[in-house]
């Protein structure tokens, strides 16, 4: 085991991503009771940590579509993000802080793109945990080396915006010198500051876990590994690497976005609010139908609705379109876990929401 203040760069090149987290033996939860521990209120979600297994190959077909259809839209995203994040503080380094995991893939294909572009550019990815805050053994590792104003937090898309929040709650001391600004793909809930787009599209490294994201697990806080001075916990999966796309993902996409020509994302700032109302309007619904009042229970949009299909208990699943094909891996998941299939309000903004299933401790 390594050390729990050194980093590393997983399966990625050491150029690519810096890691700070602490590498851990722990034993996987399996999902039903992973999902009584968090409903009952024993243990929180941060604490466990539910088993991965390689994606069968259909699965992987469907990946391989995704990219295939998609890749040439990351790229311009990409490339448009990374051109407004060179121009916010023109000269100066661009510290990239990618949220583990999800954000890790596109901090890599962004540093990839400003680095090809003359820019300097560093990469770190970090955790932050919803309900515990960010890692601030992490971001003093980063403060150690770089101007923390030169640094924006990235993700890959916004769901309901918990992590945003989570995020500015975290970073709302301006003492410690990080800003609280979030960067993301797609932002459909209009909760990131900084966003290539609002539509809740498929991003290929989204229908994947561990093996697009460097081999490491996503982030733990449990006092049993994490002590006073470490860094947030995970867990590495050497023994996948036979399976890992992690390179082979922003091998594919990094090249297109530094070859595109980058187009303004300034429109985001003025949809934010509206995107935010529908969000919110959207959530209150569906929790009314589910007949709950845990927000922590729905799941908006392609991603995180493919995050709770792989590793939570969802009671169903709503598609906005059956035939859409950004949606297709979650009709493959859903029909693989007997999970029912209902219409989703054709004027939504997100093409998919997941509904967790209560185990009778909603408050």
């Amino acid at each position: 085991m390594l050390s729990p203040v050194t980093p590393f760069s997983g399966s990625y090149a050491s150029h690519d991503v810096t890691f700070l987290l602490k590498p851990v033996a722990m034993a996987a939860t399996c999902v039903a009771d992973k999902e009584a521990a968090i409903q009952s209120g024993r243990r929180h979600y941060s604490e466990m940590i539910a088993p991965e297994r390689v994606p069968t190959p259909a699965y992987l077909a469907l990946y391989r579509e995704a990219l295939a259809r998609n890749g040439a839209r990351l790229a311009q995203d990409v490339a448009n993000l990374a051109a407004h994040l060179a121009a916010r503080r023109p000269g100066r380094e661009v510290v990239i802080v990618s949220l583990a995991r999800a954000g890790t893939p596109i901090g890599v294909l962004l540093a990839r793109t400003l680095r090809a572009w003359g820019h300097r550019a560093a990469h770190y990815s970090v955790s932050i945990i919803r309900d515990r805050g960010i890692d601030r053994v992490a971001l003093a590792h980063i403060a150690a080396r770089h101007d923390p104003a030169d640094a924006v937090f990235v993700d890959g898309w916004t769901g309901k915006g918990a992590i945003a929040g989570e995020l500015r709650a975290a970073l709302a001391d301006p003492s410690f010198g990080f800003a609280p600004e979030l960067a993301v793909i797609a932002d459909p809930a209009g909760q990131a500051d900084i966003a290539a787009t609002d539509d809740d599209y498929l991003i290929a490294s989204g229908l994947l876990n561990g093996v697009v994201s460097g081999l490491v697990s996503r982030s733990i806080l449990n006092a049993d590994v994490v002590g006073p001075g470490d860094f947030h916990a995970c867990v590495t999966y050497p023994q996948y690497a036979d399976a890992d796309l992690s390179r082979a993902f922003v091998d594919e996409i990094a090249p297109r976005a530094a070859a595109a020509t980058p187009q303004s994302i300034e429109g985001h700032t003025a949809r934010r609010g509206a995107l935010n109302e529908g969000c919110e309007a959207m959530v209150e619904a569906l929790l009314a139908r589910a007949g709950t009042r845990d927000r922590n229970r729905v799941k908006p949009g392609i991603a995180e609705s493919t995050r709770a299909l792989l590793r939570r208990m969802p009671e169903r699943l709503l598609v906005r379109d059956r035939t859409d094909p950004d949606v297709a891996h979650l009709l493959h998941l859903a029909a693989e876990h007997a999970i029912p299939v209902e219409p989703l309000d054709g004027a939504s903004r997100y093409r998919a929401v997941a509904i967790i299933r209560s185990l009778g401790h909603d408050a």
